[in-house]
């Protein structure tokens, strides 16, 4: 993460510390690191207890630790690579250093007899206890690695930067930084309330913990001092965000607030009555729509809740009231399809929405864009292609984002510039993928959080399995039973064509194979390279109940509504997300049948995939999967993190410091209101002037 140089801050350059030249310099830039006080935000990921000989005898599998002997056997083996083994024994056991790479040199002065300090991970190997490549040295030898007296930290890595090196930097830093040059922006009064250490110390501590420290307690992240950075961390982003929300409830907006009738009428043709919790969620839109200033609101619900209706009501209230409303989806499959439960719900009220994607013919696309801007296209569906700068609204007024999580911030930021009446476009952010509520407390604190919580009636629960694919018989049986039964299916594969790189069924040569095994069976493929045409007609098809099996790649995630599909598979699933595999099994479930969803997995398992895998064989409830696959994950591949322009943090973490947040959002209330003058610097600190949220 690159951060601004801030003068009022420990401003000296790092080439004012001794050994820093220009290509030193240089390479710590790329780091984001320009002066002296960035050093001391480059925090270790972890620490090494080289102050304690640790008995051979004692080291247990995974731990890094220091130990000491005598080499008693050297010798080169040819087994199935060439290494050199190395034994060491103190009196209390023995282990073996085993060498992949080594040199004659080498060879040599690991002779028999030497006694050599060591230190690396212990790990179980063919001999017993061993460490591959470890740190050595004579015995007698000064250990140039290790720092006196302290824990030895050990650094993120920079190329071209050895460890040694950034503790020595560091320690510098630590030493030439005075109390005036590391300003605490946390005013004194927070700190004192919430027992915080101050922020030197808490650097001093961090850098160069003491021998008695607790390396436990340091490596989990909970230590006061490394709680005190997440602490500032955390409120740094959080009132980076409620700025954010601040300046764009500034913005002027359409106030709407239509009679309802166009919604009124849908709801009464649609067939089906809308649920408690889709009532209280249109209700706090509508009265977002109502103010003169910008709606920014997430709606959360999990798979099938009904959030595509609630969203076509709030786009319907906005073309009763003169604007237009546009509708932004991650896929071109997925804009299809809600423009087809659109065009189905509108027909009766002779609205027709415009679908529009970077796949439209020229004339059609030129009728199109025309029709957007002189506002006769009320409603448009569409992807990425929206935000084009071509396209051009004559009054728009809503924009409903689709999968937030699949978009930038900046893409999503970009569609306010299209409202072209002086006024900015209220927004909807739509997800299926449920945000446990301590990440949506610093993610999306610049959005107010609706929930719908309810599933309509008539959703039956899924059940999950999860077999290896040697059973593959068996669920090709299994196939056979459903779509004999009149039943209907789907077979997900993860790649379209078969790679060298990935050990993974391909739609193409599986629906092959499955035609072959399911002669009896009408079968249709699905994928994203098929040119449109084809790709509707088979999803047409496969709804009309005229292809029982639908082989398909992910592209079916989201947005495809079958309710007679009561039997989903997922090839390979030990390599997909808990959410993608969550919105997967919700394709089915959706009619009155019993539903199963097989998740085929391909050994070996690693012990994360057979963590994952066995939170969906549990539970079918999307919050739960949600939380899970944060503490799995981390946020930033819940949420996209390069793609919502969510910077990586340094020190905090949304799961291990979720206690912290409700301080941290009290804090922010406190900064904002009385110490505004310490934002700017606290910012610039933990976020920096080149990692923008914000408005573009």
């Amino acid at each position: 993460m690159t951060r601004g140089t801030d003068v009022t801050d420990g401003g000296k350059p790092v080439t004012g510390l001794r050994g820093v030249g220009p290509a030193l310099a240089s390479r710590l830039a790329k780091k984001g690191i320009a002066t002296v006080t960035d050093l001391l935000f480059l925090l270790p990921n972890r620490y090494e207890d080289r102050t304690h000989v640790v008995p051979i005898g004692a080291l247990r599998h995974g731990m890094r630790a220091a130990v000491e002997g005598e080499i008693e056997l050297a010798e080169v083996v040819f087994r199935r690579r060439r290494s050199l083994l190395v034994r060491l024994a103190d009196g209390t056991g023995f282990l073996t250093l085993r060498f992949f790479h080594f040199s004659a040199a080498q060879q040599q002065q690991l002779a028999r007899g030497t006694r050599l300090r060591c230190f690396g991970e212990a790990r179980r190997g063919p001999l017993g206890i061993e460490i591959v490549h470890p740190e050595y040295r004579r015995a007698d030898a000064p250990d140039t690695q290790a720092v006196e007296g302290v824990l030895t930290p050990a650094y993120p890595a920079i190329e071209g930067v050895p460890q040694g090196r950034l503790r020595n930097l560091t320690a510098q830093a630590l030493a030439a930084t005075g109390e005036g040059e590391l300003r605490d922006w946390l005013p004194a009064e927070l700190q004192r309330d919430l027992r915080l250490p101050g922020l030197r110390e808490a650097l001093a501590y961090v850098h160069r913990p003491p021998p008695d420290a607790s390396l436990e307690l340091l490596e989990s992240g909970r230590h006061p001092a490394q709680r005190r950075l997440a602490f500032e961390e955390l409120l740094a982003h959080q009132i980076t965000l409620r700025e954010l929300r601040n300046e764009i409830r500034r913005d002027p907006a359409h106030a709407i607030a239509p009679p309802g009738a166009l919604a009124a009428r849908l709801q009464a043709g649609v067939g089906f009555p809308l649920t408690a919790a889709q009532h209280r969620v249109l209700r706090e839109i509508r009265a977002d729509l109502a103010v003169p200033h910008p709606m920014l609101r997430l709606v959360q619900g999990d798979v099938g809740s009904g959030k595509t209706i609630v969203a076509a009501i709030a786009a319907l209230d906005c073309v009763e009231a003169g604007f237009q409303a546009a509708l932004m989806a991650p896929t071109e499959l997925l804009a299809e399809q809600h423009a087809q439960n659109f065009a189905r719900w509108l027909a009766p009220l002779a609205i027709e929405p415009l679908l529009l994607t970077g796949r439209l013919a020229e004339r059609a696309r030129r009728a199109a864009l025309a029709g957007v801007a002189d506002g006769s296209r009320a409603i448009v569906i569409g992807t990425h292609a929206l935000f084009q700068e071509e396209v051009r609204f004559a009054r728009l007024a809503l924009v409903v984002v689709d999968e937030q999580h699949r978009f930038g911030v900046h893409q999503r930021m970009r569609l306010r510039d299209k409202g072209a009446t002086g006024r900015y476009p209220h927004q909807l952010i739509m997800t299926a993928t449920p945000i446990p509520r301590t990440l949506a407390m610093t993610a999306y604190a610049d959005l107010d959080v609706s929930v719908i919580d309810q599933l309509p009636p008539g959703r039956t629960p899924v059940q999950t399995v999860v077999l290896p694919d040697s059973r593959r018989d068996q669920v090709i049986a299994r196939i056979r039973g459903a779509c004999g039964g009149g039943r209907q299916a789907y077979w997900v594969c993860p790649l379209i064509e078969e790679s060298d790189l990935l050990e993974a069924q391909a739609a193409e040569d599986t629906a092959a194979a499955l035609a072959v095994a399911l002669p009896e069976v009408a079968i249709g493929l699905v994928h994203g390279r098929m040119p449109v045409p084809a790709r509707e007609r088979t999803m047409a098809r496969f709804k009309a109940g005229q292809i029982a099996l639908l082989v398909a790649t992910t592209v079916i995630e989201v947005g495809v509504d079958v309710p007679n599909a009561s039997l989903m598979v997922v090839e390979n699933a030990e390599r997909m997300g808990l959410a993608q595999l969550h919105q997967l099994r919700g394709r089915v479930g959706r009619g009155s049948e019993a539903s199963s969803c097989v998740l085929l997995w391909h050994p070996p398992l690693s012990p994360l995939a057979k963590q994952r895998l066995a939170v969906l064989r549990n539970t079918s409830d999307g919050f739960e999967v949600a939380r899970r696959d944060l503490e799995l994950r981390g946020p930033g591949e819940l949420l996209g993190t390069r793609q919502t322009g969510l910077p990586q943090m340094r020190v905090a973490d949304l799961v291990r410091d979720a206690d912290l947040l409700p301080a941290v959002q009290a804090a922010a209330e406190v900064m904002m209101r009385s110490h505004a003058a310490n934002i700017a610097p606290l910012k610039r600190r933990w976020i920096g002037a080149a990692t923008r949220y914000g408005k573009v």
